[in-house]
């Protein structure tokens, strides 16, 4: 920066003193606006114009990707995201089961979600252990598939997300924009011959998927749920935004799971009809006044909602007049462990089972199959054949 300074003091120094000593010869002399131009292209030539913020993201994709590539098939991984070093663990696993089970791909993670992109890139929750990350959104990564000295020719792109809800729609038109050049800057020969794949959401469909992660999670816990409630705590979407009504997957797999023991639950943060109060009542409903909740989420990782929502300590409890439910029937600024907590269970740290999807091995497997399905199908609609209907 000094060098810049210091050359442009000397230029614009010299330039003055060439015009007030030969201000009586205007035919010789330059005139004050063709010097200001030269010295603006002088500092220009040190100085070149910045690139914007989404160039130097996708100049260091494509580098990332250029620096990795190994075979000519990739596989991106697209999750909501999150800030916490838990969640960075798990995507971390996921990548490399995905490297085991797929040998003939680079795989690849990138976040849908602005927000979190940003907290984890600024280390959000460094204070708490979290390292600082850097997951950028799924179009630089298809852009870097695409790049010259890439091109990938099979590209496989797999949702993370639990329901075919509202980020899945993101997933999906990703992939839309990409494959119809929509910015008009990848090359249209390539993109007629490379092979796209889209890989569908854990619950993606309610005969195969529902009691396929219903008889896992039973599994799994079925000795727990001999000691209490286990109470699963999804997303879900608000009704405005329930894209392809896919809400409807949380209330079937609480059914798939009430096969196995009526001390199974599924409620959301987001669901209308279905927040922990829901979950209460339907508690209540099959006789279950007291014992042990058990808390965990039903999301691929356990990040902000789990450990905030679900497990922490924020509690709206009033010794007078107790819990106000608002207009949707909702507590709000409550945790589900204060919530039941306060509604006469057991319910504490002890009974936090701060686990995402994506740490439990034969749930990670099922998005793994919709993988494989992908690949082993031929080239879809991706558009239509890949919204539930």
């Amino acid at each position: 920066m000094n060098k810049i300074k210091y050359l442009f003091l000397g230029l614009l120094a010299m330039c003055t003193t060439a015009v007030f000593t030969s201000c009586d010869d205007d035919d010789q002399e330059p005139s004050i606006q063709y010097i200001e131009k030269e010295v603006i292209k002088e500092v220009e030539k040190e100085v070149p114009v910045p690139s914007s913020n989404w160039e130097r993201y996708q100049e260091l994709v494509t580098k990332d990707v250029k620096s990795k590539k190994q075979h000519d098939k990739a596989i991106l991984l697209v999750a909501f995201g999150s800030t916490w070093q838990q969640a960075f663990d798990a995507f971390d696993t996921a990548i490399e089961a995905y490297k085991a089970e797929f040998k003939d791909y680079d795989v690849f993670l990138s976040y849908s979600s602005a927000i979190c992109i940003n907290r984890a890139a600024a280390g959000e929750n460094a204070a708490d252990g979290a390292e600082i990350r850097n997951y950028y959104a799924p179009p630089f990564w298809l852009n870097a598939f695409a790049a010259e000295g890439v091109r990938y020719k099979e590209i496989v792109v797999q949702s993370l997300q639990v329901i075919p809800g509202e980020e899945y729609t993101r997933v999906i038109n990703y992939i839309k924009d990409f494959a119809n050049n929509s910015n008009g800057d990848l090359d249209d020969k390539y993109l007629s011959e490379v092979v796209l794949k889209l890989g569908v959401p854990l619950l993606q469909d309610a005969e195969e998927d529902v009691p396929a992660v219903a008889k896992e999670l039973n599994e799994l816990y079925k000795d727990v749920a001999k000691e209490g409630v286990v109470a699963f705590m999804g997303h879900g979407n608000p009704d405005s935004y329930d894209t392809y009504k896919a809400n409807v997957r949380y209330t079937q797999l609480e059914e798939a799971l009430q096969v196995y023991s009526k001390n199974y639950y599924v409620g959301t943060v987001d669901m209308m009809g279905n927040f922990k109060t829901h979950v209460l009542a339907r508690m209540q409903a099959n006789g279950i006044k007291n014992g042990k909740v058990y808390c965990h989420p039903l999301m691929s990782i356990d990040g902000d909602h789990g450990h905030n929502d679900m497990a922490g300590d924020d509690d709206a409890w009033d010794e007078k007049e107790g819990y106000e439910a608002n207009e949707e029937g909702e507590v709000e600024d409550t945790s589900w462990k204060m919530y039941f907590y306060r509604m006469g269970y057991t319910c504490n740290d002890d009974t936090m089972i701060e686990k995402g999807l994506l740490e439990l091995p034969t749930i990670r497997q099922v998005w793994i199959n919709h993988t494989h399905a992908a690949i082993d199908g031929e080239p879809l609609d991706y558009y239509h054949s890949k919204n539930p209907e």
